[in-house]
Protein backbone atom coordinates (compact mmCIF):
# COMPACT_ATOMS: atom_id res chain seq x y z
CA UNK A 1 0.00 0.00 0.00
CA UNK A 2 1.09 3.55 -0.77
CA UNK A 3 -0.11 6.59 1.18
CA UNK A 4 -0.56 9.83 -0.76
CA UNK A 5 -0.66 13.26 0.87
CA UNK A 6 -2.24 15.57 -1.71
CA UNK A 7 -4.94 18.12 -2.49
CA UNK A 8 -8.21 17.03 -4.05
CA UNK A 9 -8.59 17.85 -7.75
CA UNK A 10 -12.19 17.58 -9.02
CA UNK A 11 -10.98 16.94 -12.59
CA UNK A 12 -8.97 13.86 -11.51
CA UNK A 13 -6.22 15.22 -13.70
CA UNK A 14 -3.82 15.97 -10.85
CA UNK A 15 -3.69 15.83 -7.07
CA UNK A 16 -5.00 13.01 -4.92
CA UNK A 17 -7.23 11.59 -7.63
CA UNK A 18 -4.31 11.38 -10.06
CA UNK A 19 -2.24 9.63 -7.42
CA UNK A 20 -4.99 7.08 -6.75
CA UNK A 21 -5.46 6.34 -10.44
CA UNK A 22 -1.73 5.91 -11.02
CA UNK A 23 -1.12 3.74 -7.97
CA UNK A 24 -4.09 1.51 -8.76
CA UNK A 25 -3.03 1.20 -12.39
CA UNK A 26 0.41 0.03 -11.26
CA UNK A 27 -0.96 -2.64 -8.95
CA UNK A 28 -0.79 -0.86 -5.58
CA UNK A 29 -3.61 -0.26 -3.14
CA UNK A 30 -3.71 3.55 -2.67
CA UNK A 31 -4.44 5.32 0.61
CA UNK A 32 -5.04 9.06 0.71
CA UNK A 33 -4.73 11.99 3.09
CA UNK A 34 -6.38 15.15 1.73
CA UNK A 35 -4.35 18.29 2.44
CA UNK A 36 -6.56 20.83 0.64
CA UNK A 37 -9.75 21.21 -1.37
CA UNK A 38 -9.60 23.05 -4.66
CA UNK A 39 -11.91 24.78 -7.09
CA UNK A 40 -10.41 24.04 -10.48
CA UNK A 41 -10.98 22.74 -13.96
CA UNK A 42 -8.58 21.79 -16.75
CA UNK A 43 -7.72 25.44 -17.40
CA UNK A 44 -6.46 26.33 -13.90
CA UNK A 45 -7.00 26.60 -10.16
CA UNK A 46 -9.52 29.20 -8.95
CA UNK A 47 -9.40 28.66 -5.16
CA UNK A 48 -7.70 26.54 -2.50
CA UNK A 49 -9.03 25.66 0.94
CA UNK A 50 -6.26 24.19 3.09
CA UNK A 51 -7.24 21.43 5.51
CA UNK A 52 -6.38 22.07 9.17
CA UNK A 53 -2.99 20.59 10.06
CA UNK A 54 -4.51 18.57 12.90
CA UNK A 55 -6.98 16.99 10.51
CA UNK A 56 -4.14 16.13 8.13
CA UNK A 57 -2.24 14.41 10.94
CA UNK A 58 -5.37 12.61 12.19
CA UNK A 59 -6.16 11.26 8.73
CA UNK A 60 -2.64 9.87 8.43
CA UNK A 61 -2.44 8.44 11.95
CA UNK A 62 -5.77 6.62 11.59
CA UNK A 63 -4.54 4.89 8.43
CA UNK A 64 -1.04 4.13 9.67
CA UNK A 65 -2.25 2.62 12.93
CA UNK A 66 -4.51 0.27 10.95
CA UNK A 67 -2.57 -0.70 7.81
CA UNK A 68 1.06 -1.19 6.74
CA UNK A 69 2.38 1.33 4.23
CA UNK A 70 5.25 0.54 1.85
CA UNK A 71 5.82 4.06 0.50
CA UNK A 72 4.69 7.67 0.95
CA UNK A 73 3.98 10.12 -1.86
CA UNK A 74 3.70 13.85 -1.15
CA UNK A 75 2.20 16.38 -3.55
CA UNK A 76 0.45 19.69 -2.95
CA UNK A 77 0.44 20.17 0.82
CA UNK A 78 -1.77 23.21 1.33
CA UNK A 79 -0.18 25.06 4.27
CA UNK A 80 2.80 25.36 6.57
CA UNK A 81 0.73 23.75 9.32
CA UNK A 82 0.09 20.71 7.14
CA UNK A 83 3.79 20.47 6.27
CA UNK A 84 4.68 20.51 9.97
CA UNK A 85 2.08 17.82 10.71
CA UNK A 86 3.24 15.61 7.84
CA UNK A 87 6.89 15.94 8.84
CA UNK A 88 6.01 14.78 12.36
CA UNK A 89 4.13 11.77 10.98
CA UNK A 90 6.92 10.78 8.61
CA UNK A 91 9.50 10.97 11.38
CA UNK A 92 7.82 7.96 13.01
CA UNK A 93 8.36 5.83 9.86
CA UNK A 94 12.01 6.43 8.90
CA UNK A 95 12.39 3.18 6.96
CA UNK A 96 9.47 3.81 4.58
CA UNK A 97 10.59 5.45 1.30
CA UNK A 98 9.01 8.79 0.51
CA UNK A 99 8.63 10.60 -2.81
CA UNK A 100 8.14 14.39 -2.71
CA UNK A 101 6.69 16.15 -5.74
CA UNK A 102 7.15 19.84 -4.84
CA UNK A 103 3.98 21.32 -6.32
CA UNK A 104 4.59 25.08 -6.40
CA UNK A 105 2.26 26.25 -9.20
CA UNK A 106 -0.52 24.91 -11.39
CA UNK A 107 0.02 24.27 -15.08
CA UNK A 108 -1.44 27.74 -15.76
CA UNK A 109 0.96 29.30 -13.29
CA UNK A 110 -1.39 29.75 -10.32
CA UNK A 111 0.67 29.94 -7.12
CA UNK A 112 0.10 26.89 -4.89
CA UNK A 113 2.93 27.42 -2.39
CA UNK A 114 4.23 30.66 -0.89
CA UNK A 115 7.76 31.35 0.32
CA UNK A 116 6.94 30.30 3.88
CA UNK A 117 5.69 26.94 2.64
CA UNK A 118 8.77 26.50 0.46
CA UNK A 119 11.03 27.21 3.42
CA UNK A 120 9.09 24.67 5.52
CA UNK A 121 9.43 22.03 2.79
CA UNK A 122 13.17 22.57 2.60
CA UNK A 123 13.70 22.58 6.36
CA UNK A 124 11.27 19.84 7.44
CA UNK A 125 10.62 17.55 4.48
CA UNK A 126 13.78 17.45 2.36
CA UNK A 127 15.81 15.83 5.17
CA UNK A 128 13.22 13.04 5.21
CA UNK A 129 12.86 12.66 1.43
CA UNK A 130 14.08 9.62 -0.46
CA UNK A 131 13.57 11.21 -3.87
CA UNK A 132 12.50 14.73 -4.84
CA UNK A 133 10.90 15.09 -8.29
CA UNK A 134 10.93 18.78 -9.33
CA UNK A 135 10.63 20.00 -12.87
CA UNK A 136 13.44 22.34 -13.89
CA UNK A 137 11.54 25.47 -12.87
CA UNK A 138 10.78 24.04 -9.43
CA UNK A 139 14.38 22.87 -8.99
CA UNK A 140 15.69 26.37 -9.66
CA UNK A 141 13.19 27.98 -7.31
CA UNK A 142 13.86 25.53 -4.48
CA UNK A 143 17.64 25.81 -4.85
CA UNK A 144 17.87 29.58 -5.35
CA UNK A 145 20.04 31.31 -2.80
CA UNK A 146 19.85 34.97 -1.81
CA UNK A 147 23.47 35.34 -2.87
CA UNK A 148 22.79 34.14 -6.44
CA UNK A 149 23.01 36.78 -9.14
CA UNK A 150 21.66 34.28 -11.67
CA UNK A 151 19.73 31.05 -11.38
CA UNK A 152 22.10 28.10 -10.84
CA UNK A 153 22.36 25.38 -13.48
CA UNK A 154 20.41 22.18 -12.94
CA UNK A 155 23.29 20.00 -11.68
CA UNK A 156 24.06 22.69 -9.10
CA UNK A 157 20.38 22.88 -8.15
CA UNK A 158 20.34 19.13 -7.59
CA UNK A 159 23.54 19.29 -5.54
CA UNK A 160 22.09 21.96 -3.27
CA UNK A 161 18.86 20.04 -2.77
CA UNK A 162 20.78 16.90 -1.85
CA UNK A 163 22.89 18.92 0.58
CA UNK A 164 19.59 20.10 2.07
CA UNK A 165 18.83 16.50 2.95
CA UNK A 166 17.11 14.43 0.27
CA UNK A 167 18.82 11.28 -0.96
CA UNK A 168 18.04 11.68 -4.68
CA UNK A 169 16.68 14.37 -6.99
CA UNK A 170 15.02 13.61 -10.33
CA UNK A 171 14.94 16.84 -12.37
CA UNK A 172 12.52 16.63 -15.27
CA UNK A 173 13.17 18.64 -18.41
CA UNK A 174 9.73 19.26 -19.88
CA UNK A 175 10.11 23.02 -19.43
CA UNK A 176 13.57 23.18 -21.02
CA UNK A 177 13.97 24.24 -24.64
CA UNK A 178 15.51 20.96 -25.79
CA UNK A 179 14.36 18.95 -28.83
CA UNK A 180 13.72 15.98 -26.55
CA UNK A 181 12.79 15.83 -22.88
CA UNK A 182 15.79 14.90 -20.75
CA UNK A 183 15.20 13.74 -17.16
CA UNK A 184 18.23 13.32 -14.92
CA UNK A 185 18.47 11.50 -11.60
CA UNK A 186 21.09 12.89 -9.21
CA UNK A 187 22.54 11.34 -6.08
CA UNK A 188 25.18 12.39 -3.59
CA UNK A 189 27.96 11.79 -6.15
CA UNK A 190 26.30 13.55 -9.08
CA UNK A 191 24.24 12.23 -11.98
CA UNK A 192 23.08 8.63 -11.56
CA UNK A 193 21.23 8.23 -14.83
CA UNK A 194 19.77 10.37 -17.60
CA UNK A 195 16.81 9.36 -19.77
CA UNK A 196 15.66 10.96 -23.00
CA UNK A 197 12.03 10.97 -24.19
CA UNK A 198 10.22 12.14 -27.29
CA UNK A 199 8.70 15.56 -26.64
CA UNK A 200 4.92 15.33 -26.93
CA UNK A 201 2.78 18.20 -28.19
CA UNK A 202 0.17 19.73 -25.93
CA UNK A 203 0.08 20.73 -22.28
CA UNK A 204 -0.70 18.11 -19.64
CA UNK A 205 -2.46 18.38 -16.29
CA UNK A 206 -0.98 16.04 -13.70
CA UNK A 207 2.15 14.74 -15.40
CA UNK A 208 4.27 15.40 -12.29
CA UNK A 209 1.75 13.71 -10.01
CA UNK A 210 1.73 10.70 -12.32
CA UNK A 211 5.51 10.38 -12.38
CA UNK A 212 5.97 10.77 -8.62
CA UNK A 213 3.18 8.30 -7.85
CA UNK A 214 4.62 5.79 -10.31
CA UNK A 215 8.01 6.04 -8.61
CA UNK A 216 6.35 5.52 -5.22
CA UNK A 217 4.54 2.45 -6.57
CA UNK A 218 7.80 0.98 -7.85
CA UNK A 219 9.62 1.65 -4.59
CA UNK A 220 6.73 0.04 -2.69
CA UNK A 221 7.17 -3.06 -4.83
CA UNK A 222 10.86 -3.28 -3.97
CA UNK A 223 12.59 -1.85 -7.05
CA UNK A 224 15.87 -0.05 -6.49
CA UNK A 225 15.92 3.68 -7.11
CA UNK A 226 17.35 3.54 -10.64
CA UNK A 227 14.87 0.94 -11.91
CA UNK A 228 12.00 2.63 -10.08
CA UNK A 229 12.76 5.94 -11.80
CA UNK A 230 13.29 4.40 -15.24
CA UNK A 231 10.11 2.29 -15.19
CA UNK A 232 8.06 5.19 -13.80
CA UNK A 233 9.20 7.43 -16.67
CA UNK A 234 8.16 4.80 -19.19
CA UNK A 235 4.73 4.47 -17.59
CA UNK A 236 4.29 8.26 -17.46
CA UNK A 237 5.33 8.78 -21.08
CA UNK A 238 2.83 6.14 -22.20
CA UNK A 239 0.07 7.74 -20.11
CA UNK A 240 0.85 11.15 -21.61
CA UNK A 241 1.02 9.81 -25.15
CA UNK A 242 -2.46 8.33 -24.66
CA UNK A 243 -3.73 11.50 -22.99
CA UNK A 244 -7.06 13.11 -23.81
CA UNK A 245 -8.55 16.61 -23.64
CA UNK A 246 -11.87 16.38 -21.78
CA UNK A 247 -12.47 20.12 -21.45
CA UNK A 248 -11.22 23.46 -22.71
CA UNK A 249 -7.84 23.36 -21.01
CA UNK A 250 -4.99 20.93 -20.63
CA UNK A 251 -4.79 17.30 -21.63
CA UNK A 252 -5.11 14.65 -18.91
CA UNK A 253 -2.85 11.57 -18.88
CA UNK A 254 -4.65 8.27 -19.42
CA UNK A 255 -3.31 6.24 -16.48
CA UNK A 256 -5.15 3.14 -17.71
CA UNK A 257 -3.83 3.34 -21.28
CA UNK A 258 -2.90 -0.34 -21.13
CA UNK A 259 -6.53 -1.35 -20.55
CA UNK A 260 -7.58 0.20 -23.86
CA UNK A 261 -4.93 -1.34 -26.08
CA UNK A 262 -6.27 -3.67 -28.75
CA UNK A 263 -4.50 -6.83 -29.88
CA UNK A 264 -2.63 -4.79 -32.49
CA UNK A 265 -1.32 -2.48 -29.78
CA UNK A 266 -3.46 0.44 -30.92
CA UNK A 267 -5.84 2.21 -28.57
CA UNK A 268 -9.53 1.68 -29.11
Amino acid sequence: MVLSFAAADPTSGAGAQADLLTLASMGCHPLSVITALTVQDTTGVEAVLAIDGGWVADQARALLEDMPVAAFKLGMLGSVEAIVAIAEVLADYPDVPRVLDPVLTSGRGDALADEEMIDAMIELLLPQTTILTPNSLEARRLALDDADADAPNLPECARRLIVAGCSYVLVTGTHEGTPQVVNTLYGSHGAVRSDTWERLSGSYHGSGCTLASAIAANLAMGLDIGDAVRDAQEYTWQALAAGFRPGMGQYIPDRFFWAREGEDGQEQ
